[in-house]
């Protein structure tokens, strides 16, 4: 027998992979774990509307990545008992696009729009109709002949998701009737979702293990789920199946997840700043070519956790590393302030940090 394409393979993977998230996703708000107040503020809505029998007001979820608000969105349309509809700010270019989606809704329907804040400028322009009146106005033709007509689309609910909530604009913003926002989880929040995960995917768990998991998982649901695939794993292969902390910890460190949760990226964020800026400040965008990234990936990938772990701080001149992070490399931290102290007069001989 011939080996597999090695395209297929990977194929068949990443299709494995995307099941077993979806498998283990919540259906219902009721278990949905965590973000308390968000899910009662929820369910306070969608029992209000289905009472009257109309649509909910539209919905804006804003958080990190990976903390449930795709999950949230269907677990919208499950509870309303409708369709849903998903696509992405970056996927719609033009107005027509979104006025093509928009009028294939049936009543009652969800439109789950991901990175909402990305959506081109005339596509949103076309939906603030659609969310107050449900109707848009489709452009025909260019120049003095253009003629627009008027398409009604049936009454619906918009759930829109964003990482970057400033970045929304402010009519954008006000026509959301509700707005919440995603916190992280904590470690116990975390080790009953890693329980339930387990339960489905068929994976023998003991509290200790699914504890060291949760503590290496960011606060993070997506990160959570995907280290106990990854223990599983080495579970099944090195070990008797059985996830134990400490099957947990030996393969975590073969998948170079460190105690704090930290991966290779993090951490070489961490040692250049500490061994080749002296602990910093140092701009964003030297930090980025000393670690062969782009300034995007380690502004909006990295810093987030490392600011919230009290590794890295942001300050006017640039990034510097904290005391917790020189200990947590394993380096003696110098005496002073670690580059926090009031910004100077400026020097025309310092090293260049760029941006902050």
């Amino acid at each position: 027998m011939s080996a597999p394409d090695g395209n297929l393979v990977s194929a068949y993977v990443s299709e494995a992979e995307r099941d077993a998230e979806v498998s283990v996703r919540p259906k219902r708000l009721d278990e949905f774990i965590a973000q308390h107040r968000v899910r009662d503020q929820l369910d306070l809505l969608l029992q209000g509307a289905m009472r009257r029998g109309s649509p909910p007001d539209h919905i804006l979820l804003s958080g990190p990545p990976g903390l449930g608000k795709t999950t949230l969105a269907n677990i919208v349309a499950a509870e309303l008992g409708t369709g849903i509809r998903v696509t992405s700010g970056p996927a719609i270019e033009r107005s027509g696009d979104l006025a093509a989606i928009l009028t294939s809704l049936a009543e009652g329907d969800v439109l789950f729009i991901d990175e909402i804040h990305r959506i081109a400028r005339p596509a949103e322009e076309l939906l603030y109709s659609a969310m107050e009146d449900f109707r848009v106005d489709v452009v025909v033709g260019k120049g003095p002949g253009a003629t627009a007509i008027p398409l009604d689309v049936e009454p619906f609910t918009l759930v829109g998701a964003t990482t970057r909530s400033g970045l929304l604009t402010g009519p954008m913003r006000d026509r959301f009737g509700f707005v919440a926002h995603l916190d992280f989880y904590a470690p116990a929040e975390l080790e009953v979702l890693l329980r339930r995960s387990a339960r489905i995917l068929g994976v023998p768990i003991t509290d200790e293990g699914s504890a060291e998991i949760a503590g290496r998982s960011r606060g993070t649901p997506r990160i959570a789920n995907r280290l106990l695939r990854r223990v599983r794993d080495f579970a099944e292969v090195r070990a008797d199946g059985v996830v134990t902390v400490e099957t947990a910890r030996a393969a975590l460190t073969v998948y170079d997840v460190d105690a704090l949760g930290l991966d290779r990226l993090d951490r070489a964020v961490l040692t250049a700043l500490v061994d080749s800026f002296r602990g910093g400040p140092v701009g964003l965008s030297t930090l980025a070519v000393a670690v062969g990234e782009q300034p995007d990936t380690v502004e909006e990938v990295c810093e987030p956790f490392l600011v919230r772990a009290g590794l890295l701080a942001r300050t006017p001149r640039g990034r510097v590393a904290t005391e917790a992070a020189w200990h947590h490399l394993g380096r003696k931290p110098p005496n002073g302030t670690f580059g926090l102290e009031a910004p100077s007069a400026p020097d025309l001989f310092s090293m260049d940090t760029d941006e902050p």
